[in-house]
């Protein structure tokens, strides 16, 4: 039978707390997301920190209660097992925000920041928040500030040109020379 008490085990304020830290870090990340234009935006990012942090607190909660099974039983309790699984999980997810798009590949960096929420979000679960709040600073700050840095750094650039030279050969020597003044690498 169902024992409200069990659910008292762990205090419902820190559960409450904790969800609403996950929240908010969460939504932090999400929100300069949305900024952007990205397809996984606040709610998505705010949604998936609030139930991984869940599933960190069901994962504790799960070894408070089953803690009454010792080494010699055949039922093996482990915490950390429904976090492997998120990581694995969030994976897919943010495989599912990468597209080509063109000659480059776009979502990467949402992908990203779906990944480090979820690690925000178990942070938060098992309540280790110092270091979740820590790492939800850092990646604010490389989402919003390192979009800046990156604007002003030079890129190589590259091109392929494909010819085709017949009866001609000697102009191919001229044509090398002529690229390799301009700095351009050749693979031939």
């Amino acid at each position: 039978m169902f024992n409200f008490g069990d659910i008292l085990m762990f205090d419902i304020c820190t559960v409450f707390g904790k969800l609403l830290i996950a929240a908010i870090l969460g939504g932090f990340i999400g929100w300069e997301r949305e900024r952007r234009g990205r397809p996984a935006g606040l709610r998505t990012h705010l949604l998936l920190c609030v139930g991984v942090a869940l599933m960190m607190l069901v994962s504790e909660h799960i070894f408070v209660n089953y803690q009454v099974y010792k080494s010699d039983s055949v039922l093996r309790i482990d915490p950390a097992r429904i976090a492997a699984q998120v990581v694995t999980g969030v994976g897919f997810l943010g495989a599912g925000t990468i597209m080509r798009f063109r000659a480059s590949i776009r979502g990467l960096t949402t992908a990203a920041s779906l990944w480090i929420v979820s690690g925000i979000g178990l942070a938060v679960g098992s309540g280790f928040i110092l270091p979740a709040v820590f790492t939800t600073i850092i990646a604010i700050t490389t989402l919003i500030l390192l979009p800046k840095a990156e604007s002003e750094m030079k890129r190589d650039k590259y091109m392929t040109i494909k010819m085709l030279i017949a009866g001609q050969e000697h102009l191919l020597d001229n044509i090398k020379s002529i690229l390799e003044k301009n700095s351009v690498k050749l693979q031939v």
